[in-house]
């Protein structure tokens, strides 16, 4: 007999003797039937899996419409291979879009390059215990990106998880549970952060303790050194060598087979298309424009804006930096809500001039080029349209791919393919064929995908008016990335602000040094239009499109516990909100019934107290307010030191170590936000200070550290 039903005929038999005496007896029985049929039947309820757990990573888009065919018929990837006929599949495993970008790249390219048949595939797509049955003539391989602190992707959290745990379960029962897998391994990472593409290192350690075969060393992308797209290469062309010498594959020219078709459909009308709205809205993306509980973008009008700061003219601040401090209001989203420590994702739109540039140089700058009803459909049933559809060229180029990203040295040497005349190939093929030509190129030049077409154009000065008119829209729609949105901290408190969160947007061009007497000042596509929506409330109404993202940056439970909070530049933003919730709280209650608050200390850094101290005014007042609560410490790095040195606040955290190791060793939680440089040696300081606290060595303070960080009570919000 299975345990659930053996365990309810128990149940029956006991019942049956029982009698109640009265009302309150028939009561009390009653509910205590329910109770213990809810426990005895727990197998058909919640403890099963969910089955429906992977629709949370679906796109909108992905969930049909008549323009889409279903993508999967199972969730079984070994099956999905045998029923496409597919010799390999790439898995991607993606938090920002470049893992996922980079995975379709390289399908595409075994395809064209040798001719194998590959199915790029979502990792979250399947069910992870299905690749055991992936035969070994088909080839694996993982693009995966390393995430936040050290953890995976959304999509690929299950895999991971699954990965993980059948390597501390391999036996001697099952020595080779993966012997037939033959793989190859790409990871995304920062090695700004502690736990630089630790994703990639752990799958593939479990994946060879498991029997798989790695068919080449795996590669790693440094995103701190800006050399991603250069490690990708050299990886690839590593696995492209031992395809060829270790597995016969036969290299073929490359000839540019397009995978989706782009045709104009003038029966459209203009309600009937897809033109600002972000592809990953609830309310976009496909034609039944069906939502998934994983997204909620809206378009949120922009109460207040201020600037906080300028480095410059305090009337241009996007062109000479600075910061600004924006409200938006979520009073016609009841759906949205946010909690103190969630983000904000604000989604950019690419500036005009950029969309004119493309366009001109494509040959599609009149009115009916630009705005003429386009239709776009897959022409493999394994490729998913990753725009929403239909819309127009100008809408694709203006919001929804990245065409002011700088072009890759592959993509490129690509472009050669579709030159318009013999010397704007030579000169593509000249930038692109060596690492070497393509850094000179591009560190002296701002190149966008328009402004690179540009240079290829005026390689060879015509009379006549010369286009990209050969390139297919559908190559660029293929090439080029999605739009992605930016990530900001919320600067507000949900119990004191719940309709209103504010985001503290840091301002900073990244310069280009042209070698000549003016550098070039590249603005940020998000920066550059909050700046612009902010000037644009002077004289009426603005707004953005944006969702609020879930974040495990958050305060302690209980208000009593105490905090230290390390932050520099924008990264006071949550701390903020931190602080402003904790006055909330003290204030609740009367007559002396407030709620007891911790001690909190705060350590920021910033260039100088007149020029960039955020929210100065504020945070003092509330310093007060709170009467000797809180605790401010400032590094200023501008303003040397007796020593002559800037200070920075892992200098302040030595300086006061004593005090440091004492609140954390009273169970503080300890909170960073900032850029991950900053992060690491703010964790270095705080390690010495309670290893000298507490003489202990350094495998001691590993153990305390790591579970600090295991039990949530060391959190950490950091970029770059």
């Amino acid at each position: 007999m299975e345990p659930s039903l053996q365990r309810t005929s128990i149940f029956a038999e006991v019942t049956g003797t029982l009698a109640p005496q009265g009302i309150a007896d028939a009561i009390t029985m009653a509910a205590v039937v329910l109770v213990s049929a809810a426990f005895l039947l727990r197998d058909f309820t919640w403890d099963r899996p969910d089955p429906y757990r992977h629709l949370w990573f679906e796109r909108p888009q992905d969930n049909g419409g008549s323009n889409q065919r279903k993508q999967h018929t199972t969730r079984n990837i070994a099956q999905k291979l045998e029923e496409l006929k597919k010799d390999a599949v790439v898995f991607w495993g993606s938090q920002s879009g470049t893992a996922e970008g980079l995975g379709a790249r390289l399908g595409r390219e075994l395809q064209q390059r040798f001719h194998l048949d590959t199915f790029v595939a979502d990792l979250s797509d399947f069910d992870p215990e299905t690749i055991v049955s992936i035969p070994r003539h088909k080839l694996v391989i993982f693009v995966l990106a390393t995430y936040g602190d050290g953890d995976p992707s959304d999509n690929a959290t299950d895999f991971f998880d699954w990965l993980q745990r059948q390597a501390k379960q391999q036996s001697e029962d099952h020595p080779s549970q993966l012997g037939s897998l033959r793989y190859a391994a790409f990871g995304l990472g920062n090695s700004h952060y502690q736990f630089y593409n630790r994703i990639v290192d752990v799958v593939d350690g479990a994946l060879q303790h498991l029997g798989a075969e790695r068919l080449v060393d795996i590669g790693k992308a440094d995103d701190a050194l800006g050399s991603t797209e250069e490690d990708y290469i050299s990886w690839k062309e590593r696995l492209y060598s031992h395809l060829v010498s270790d597995l016969g594959l036969g290299e073929h020219d490359v000839k540019y087979e397009p995978v989706v078709s782009i045709v104009p459909d003038d029966s459209l009308e203009p309600v009937d298309l897809y033109i600002d709205e972000p592809i990953h809205s609830s309310d976009s993306s496909s034609s039944t424009k069906k939502s998934t509980p994983s997204t909620a973008i809206k378009d949120l009008p922009i109460r207040t804006a201020r600037q906080l700061c300028s480095f410059g003219d305090p009337a241009a601040p996007a062109a000479t930096g600075g910061c600004l401090h924006i409200d938006l209001d979520l009073a016609n989203h009841p759906q949205l809500r946010y909690k103190t420590g969630d983000h904000l994702a604000i989604w950019p739109t690419n500036p005009e001039i950029e969309v004119d540039r493309l366009l001109s140089v494509l040959g599609s700058s009149d009115q009916k080029k630009r705005h003429r009803p386009l239709l776009i459909k897959s022409l493999d049933m394994t490729v998913k349209v990753k725009v929403p559809t239909p819309t127009t060229l100008y809408a694709l180029l203006r919001h929804h791919l990245e065409i002011c990203a700088p072009v890759p040295r592959d993509i490129v040497l690509r472009l050669g393919e579709f030159a318009p005349s013999t010397s704007a190939r030579k000169y593509l093929l000249g930038i692109g064929r060596s690492k070497d030509a393509y850094t000179d190129f591009t560190s002296v030049t701002h190149v966008t995908f328009g402004r690179l077409l540009e240079h290829a154009l005026a390689v060879e000065p015509s009379t006549e008016k010369v286009y990209w008119s050969g390139l297919p829209l559908s190559f660029i729609l293929e090439t080029l990335p999605r739009l992605q949105p930016r990530y900001y901290s919320i600067s507000s408190s949900s119990v004191v602000s719940p309709r209103v969160p504010s985001i503290t947007v840091g301002i900073s061009n990244t310069r280009l040094e042209t070698g000549t007497l003016s550098p070039i000042e590249i603005p940020g596509l998000a920066t550059s239009l909050l700046n612009g929506k902010a000037l644009s409330l002077q004289h009426g109404n603005a707004s953005v499109f944006a969702h609020i993202r879930q974040s495990k940056f958050r305060l302690p439970a209980l208000p009593s516990t105490p905090l230290l909070m390390v932050a520099a530049g924008t990264g006071l933003a949550p701390f903020r909100a931190f602080i402003e919730e904790r006055l909330r709280l003290k204030s609740i209650g009367a007559g002396g019934n407030s709620k007891p608050i911790g001690q909190m200390m705060l350590i920021f850094g910033c260039q100088s107290p007149e020029k960039d101290y955020l929210y100065r005014d504020e945070i003092e007042d509330m310093q007060r307010q709170l009467s000797g609560k809180l605790k401010i410490v400032t590094a200023f790095s501008r303003a040397l030191s007796v020593l002559g040195q800037k200070t920075y606040v892992q200098h302040r955290i030595r300086e006061h170590a004593d005090e440091v190791a004492a609140l954390l060793l009273d169970n503080a939680n300890f909170y960073v936000c900032g850029r991950a440089s900053m992060a690491r040696e703010a964790g270095k300081a705080v390690n010495d200070a309670v290893a000298l606290s507490k003489n202990w060595d350094g495998q001691q303070i590993r153990e305390w550290a790591e579970g600090l960080k295991r039990n949530r009570k060391w959190q950490e919000d950091v970029w770059g």
